[in-house]
């Protein structure tokens, strides 16, 4: 919210600056964004009175005028602005004068004829954003005095950001309540006497929705000035809170809404046909709005129409067809409540925004609209004139909210501030905030003001007194907290130290959205079943994840796009699946890489990753907890069928996969290069095994090689774990050191070199039992996988 300070302090009056004000106001939960001159610095600006005008000899669009400025001399200026005569009265620069942006006044000549002056727009002064000519003051606005003393410019304008909850806080009147009780200052409460009523005319209204609509007042005014002009101060005073002027009555309900923080419209009568009736829109029902949007409403939208038509969205925007115009001559004031439960979320959904929905939405006060509309009543007849008729009043008392009693506990006051607080000190600050309480022998009875909405609970209650009391005021103390050592398993493994193993190898962590767009999730797993959300953010994002891959996947089509050329990135969370009507969270860590190996440089090989490289990570990975794991071909539908692996525990159990992109979802996902990726199932990862000792040898161990020949389709790792099973007492390690297609092998075979490491504990193993233990285990190839020898 925006104001005018010199305003507020019409109504309290502080002994304190500005800026000791805005900090009262922060401290007190109204955070004070900015603080800004009410006007742009200028100086030697007068009032001016235009004595006369002729026009210019050598150019049509010129007038020369003789400007008196209060002095014995007149000034002779010349001027280009379309609504300049004589009689009026002018803001007016003259010689010396510096207007905004260093723009200094001269006497000079234009085309011929001596010019010792400037008459000013708003705009020229930065009192405004449009002009159309000249500023025009009143008739009565006394020659010759400094424009900045008039309209009282040296003012500062205050911008509050307001939560939510504090609704009572969007007007002039609610922020000088909450100023006189933070200064204990007295507060200037405003009266308005009930209008004289000079008319007998009145307007039916019927209220068809009481829940929705629980107080509805109207006025007829009659023979209201149609041109009638809004007086300067209240222009002043609108445009510092934000808003131009619109025109008489416009600018009074606007001023009223800034003032009281009640929003008030005006419907000009003779476009309306028959009884008001406050209802909900038919499905489709259309309406044009006061900006010239046209919008098709929903049987949800309260609104304000007649016999015939809808006239306004209720708490929101009026309707053009039944606005007031210059051409009104007898009008109907509008002044109601409405639940918030009903205007709460229906401006966004047609895009808009007002003033009017901002505070009905998070509630106005069911008891402050018979003083609104007597006090824009009495303000439109000192302006514009008219004849008030009666205050039609359709009201619903069951409807209107009702306060509630809060039990305000002592000791739960000084618990929560940490310090006792005197009981009368208390019992101020309630009294001040409106409530009206009782003191008893545990506490207070608390009776909440209508104005407070956000006042349900002792908490709240709790809240507003250290407020009032101040934060900086509550007593600052060390938290005491026992610490207990947790502890530490060694078979677990962190997931941090993933993490590090990781970063280590030159990932980056990314955190993506836990909902993706469900055809992007089916393209990489579509035989999982994923949630759908009933409120997504947007369609692209309407479903929980069944795979991390897809939002890595996009933050690594992000990066190529911006030029990074080598990406390695990984994620850890949750993924969810439907099973059976049963959501399965599995927690699992992902990554996916391309590019180079490693980064450009003339010492390292410049190749691209492959499959081998995102497996070594895999290793990696698994090696922080000890697991023997291996590598079994598999197929996935996202990746590609010959280069696809599952990781497989001692046990055989399945812990992960890892695998290239399949080529046709890489060119769908528009990738011109190899991308892989692996998932891996953290439970089972963050699992060790521990260490146990194994006592050493004291004899030397021997390294015996073998070359054999196997079918393609025979796996590495099978030959490896079948030769230590053979003989695992004596064959420490096994280890393939080189693998051979080509020449000298028969076609679809391949030569695979074994390193046998052979040690008994007892004693040194001769020649004799190794040669014996090497037969046996070429034996056992052979019977097993048909290997053979190779000459």
């Amino acid at each position: 919210m925006q104001f005018s300070e010199a305003w507020l302090r019409e109504w309290v009056n502080p002994p304190v600056d500005s800026q000791q004000l805005a900090h009262q106001l922060t401290m007190a939960g109204l955070e004070v964004d900015s603080i800004e001159p009410a006007a742009l610095q200028f100086t030697s600006v007068v009032i001016g009175e235009v004595v006369d005008c002729q026009p210019h000899p050598d150019a049509d669009r010129l007038t020369v005028c003789q400007v008196s400025v209060g002095e014995e001399k007149q000034l002779q200026i010349v001027c280009g602005a379309n609504n300049v005569k004589a009689g009026i009265r002018v803001p007016t620069a003259i010689e010396g004068a510096e207007l905004p942006d260093n723009f200094k006044i001269k006497a000079t000549i234009l085309r011929g004829i001596q010019s010792a002056g400037m008459l000013c727009a708003a705009t020229e002064l930065g009192l405004g954003d449009q002009s159309d000519g000249l500023m025009i003051l009143p008739a009565d606005a006394p020659v010759g005095e400094d424009i900045r003393d008039y309209l009282q410019l040296e003012d500062t304008i205050f911008e509050v950001d307001l939560t939510p909850n504090r609704a009572d806080c969007l007007s002039i009147r609610g922020i000088a309540r909450e100023v006189a009780l933070l200064n204990q200052s007295h507060y200037q409460s405003q009266e308005t006497p009930a209008i004289s009523i000079a008319a007998e005319k009145q307007h039916l209204i019927q209220v068809d929705e009481p829940a929705s609509c629980p107080l509805y007042l109207g006025r007829v005014i009659e023979n209201v000035k149609p041109f009638a002009v809004t007086p300067l101060w209240m222009q002043e005073r609108l445009r510092r809170s934000g808003l131009r002027s619109l025109g008489a009555v416009i600018d009074v309900t606007n001023y009223v809404l800034l003032e009281l923080g009640q929003p008030l419209h005006a419907f000009d009568l003779d476009k309306i046909s028959g009884t008001i009736h406050v209802r909900f829109a038919a499905k489709g029902e259309k309406l044009l709005l006061l900006n010239d949007q046209e919008i098709e409403m929903s049987d949800t939208t309260l609104v304000i129409a007649d016999d015939e038509k809808a006239l306004a969205l209720a708490g929101i925007m009026g309707g053009s067809q039944s606005a007031v115009s210059d051409n009104t001559i007898d009008l109907l004031l509008e002044c109601a409540f409405f639940s918030p439960k009903v205007i709460m979320g229906k401006a966004r959904n047609y895009g808009l925004h007002t003033d009017s929905s901002h505070r009905f939405e998070r509630g106005v006060d069911p008891e402050l609209q018979t003083h609104a509309i007597e006090y824009a009543t009495q303000l439109i007849i000192s302006i514009a004139g008219g004849r008030p008729g009666p205050i039609v009043d359709v009201k619903s008392e069951q409807d209107l909210p009702s306060g509630n009693t809060i039990l305000l506990r002592r000791k739960r006051l000084s618990q929560v501030l940490g310090q006792e607080l005197e009981d009368q000190r208390v019992t101020d600050i309630l009294n001040g905030l409106g409530m009206s309480c009782s003191i008893k022998e545990s506490g207070w009875e608390v009776r909440p003001p209508s104005f407070r909405f956000d006042v349900a609970i002792e908490a709240d209650l709790v809240e507003e007194i250290a407020r009032i009391h101040g934060y900086d005021q509550l007593p600052k103390r060390q938290i005491k907290m026992p610490v207990e050592l947790s502890e530490y398993s060694e078979t677990a493994v962190t997931l941090d130290r993933l993490k590090d193993i990781l970063v280590d190898r030159d990932y980056q962590e990314a955190i993506t959205f836990s909902f993706g767009d469900s055809d992007l999730l089916q393209q990489f797993e579509p035989e999982l079943s994923g949630l759908v959300l009933k409120n997504p953010i947007s369609s692209e994002l309407s479903t929980m994840r069944t795979s991390l891959w897809p939002g890595l996947i996009q933050a690594l089509q992000y990066n190529l796009n911006r030029q990074q050329e080598r990406v390695r990135l990984f994620e850890s969370g949750l993924k969810f699946i439907r099973e059976n009507e049963e959501l399965l969270q599995n927690y699992v860590l992902a990554g996916a890489i391309t590019g180079t190996i490693q980064p450009l440089s003339w010492t390292t090989e410049n190749r691209t990753v492959d499959f081998f490289d995102i497996k070594a990570d895999i290793e990696a990975i698994f090696g922080a907890g000890r697991h023997k794991i291996q590598f079994t071909t598999g197929k996935h539908p996202a990746l590609h069928p010959g280069q696809t692996a599952f990781v497989r525990l001692d046990d055989g159990a399945k812990v992960g996969v890892l695998g290239m992109l399949h080529p046709e979802l890489e060119k769908q996902l528009g990738f011109d290069r190899n991308v892989f990726v692996f998932e891996i199932n953290l439970v089972d990862t963050l699992k060790r095994n521990v260490p146990h000792f194994e006592v050493l040898s004291r004899f030397p161990a021997v390294r015996r090689d073998l070359s054999i020949t196997v079918k393609n389709n025979v796996l590495a790792d099978d030959l490896v774990n079948a030769i230590l099973k053979f003989e695992g007492s004596l064959i420490k390690n096994v280890t393939i050191f080189d693998v051979y297609h080509g020449k000298g092998v028969e076609s679809g075979y391949k030569s695979v070199a074994l390193a046998l490491i052979l040690q008994d504990k007892m004693k040194t193993l001769t020649d004799v039992e190794i040669d014996a233990i090497v037969s046996g285990v070429l034996v056992f190839l052979e019977e097993k996988f048909d290997a053979r020898l190779r000459d």
